[in-house]
């Protein structure tokens, strides 16, 4: 937006774009506004690598206007001579494949996919198989929401009629039989439990630095997420000063933030670690992480963080302390008891908490304190450990600041001796 610049986001779809080695085009938004400078965001994209024609680069770019439809004809003319320059062609007259863009399971039309058919025209009633799932195809909706009976090169649409909602990156075929769907989606659901399965196969850091070892690779990928701007450059400026002739730390993405479900997909894309700095993941991202077994790993000091991607990159990993989740609360109530202060009624959301763990109290995710527990309640009597499900009252060790809406975060800390 060219009364904004260059932002987060925009510098999350500029690393995307460059993991998938796609081409770009840059279009500047909102020149309509009396406080627009589309030169500001000109200079600022020299600091990502971007440099537009009208800087001597050879980056399109285009200013426009989506609310009063400035330009839009000359984006889709420089989109149109990118894909001529390029040679973008692709044959309609054959069975139709492509890339799942999104899929999700709507009420009253079951698993729904969004693909964008590459080659090839998908059609009505065809067979296609797309990761682990199947179906044949019922309907077909454009991007307007009209029923069409095809889709060709290019075109995106999405499909009714899979058994099971389709992984967002699936690549999708259509395929002969009911017969053919089956013994393929087989296959891949059984080789995905194998895969799960087997042991070495998440990417933890001792496992990459084993890996880096024997490939001989250069580069340690990263994904760093902080609570605030100066630790995300402190960390990359720690970081880019690791490293030896032989590797070096490359930091994928950084940013200021949660850990998202698009983290996740772009420390797949780069084969990265995830690294979180007293931020944590929602629960998408877990799911996701869980599911392609991509390592998140949490940290509260920097100088922590650089010694464990030290240790990793060097083969020196001496014994590290590792935490052992516990369980999640809710705090539902805060009630003020003299000589005891504030005291939360909570609800323990998942896992359990326990008496004598360590716990942080997190605000929109963001860690706000770290500390013991003084006081775990059900009722009047102290307890152990209350499981998930039931109510409690917990108190902080010298720590007040608690508020309704608060999240609380049990664990417990461990040592355990690495080995490759």
């Amino acid at each position: 937006a060219a009364d904004d610049g260059v932002m987060p986001q925009t510098v999350e779809a500029i690393n995307h774009a460059k993991a998938a080695n796609v081409p770009i085009i840059v279009a500047i938004n909102k020149i309509d506004k009396p406080q627009a400078d589309p030169k500001r965001v000109q200079t600022e994209l020299l600091q990502h690598e971007i440099v537009v024609e009208s800087m001597g680069g050879e980056t399109l770019e285009i200013p426009i206007s989506a609310l009063k439809r400035t330009n839009l004809d000359k984006l889709l003319e420089s989109i149109h001579l990118q894909a001529e320059i390029l040679e973008l062609k692709a044959n309609p007259d054959r069975s139709a494949e492509g890339i799942v863009i999104e899929a999700k399971l709507e009420r009253g039309r079951g698993p729904v996919g969004t693909v964008l058919v590459q080659r090839g025209t998908l059609r009505v009633g065809d067979i296609v198989v797309a990761g682990t799932a199947w179906g044949r195809v019922r309907a077909l909706v454009d991007d307007k929401g009209g029923n069409v009976t095809d889709g060709g090169p290019s075109v995106p649409v999405e499909i009714l009629g899979f058994n099971s909602a389709p992984e967002a990156g699936d690549q999708f075929a259509v395929v002969e039989s009911e017969a053919r769907a089956r013994e393929i989606t087989d296959y891949r659901i059984r080789k995905r439990r194998e895969t799960l399965g087997a042991a070495g196969t998440a990417r933890t850091l001792e496992q990459m630095m084993q890996q880096l070892k024997e490939a001989g690779k250069k580069e340690f990928p990263l994904v760093v997420k902080g609570d605030v701007q100066g630790s995300v450059e402190a960390i990359a400026g720690a970081l880019d000063k690791l490293g030896t002739d032989e590797v070096a730390a490359r930091i994928v993405h950084s940013a200021v933030g949660g850990i998202t479900e698009s983290d996740i997909a772009l420390a797949s894309a780069s084969k990265a670690i995830v690294v979180g700095f007293n931020v944590r993941a929602n629960a998408q991202a877990k799911q996701a992480a869980d599911s392609q077994g991509i390592e998140i790993r949490y940290y509260n000091i920097i100088y922590d963080l650089v010694d464990d991607v030290k240790a990793a990159m060097s083969g020196l990993l001496a014994p590290t302390k590792r935490e052992v989740f516990l369980g999640y609360a809710s705090i539902k109530q805060v009630f003020n008891i003299t000589k005891v202060g504030k005291v939360a009624g909570c609800l323990v959301t998942e896992g359990k908490v326990e008496r004598g763990a360590k716990v942080r109290l997190l605000r929109d995710k963001v860690v706000i304190h770290e500390g013991t527990l003084s006081m775990l309640k059900r009722f009047k009597d102290d307890v152990r450990e209350v499981p998930a499900g039931q109510e409690c009252g917990m108190a902080f060790a010298n720590y007040q600041d608690i508020r309704e809406g608060d999240e609380i975060e049990c664990f417990q800390v461990e040592t355990i001796q690495r080995s490759l």
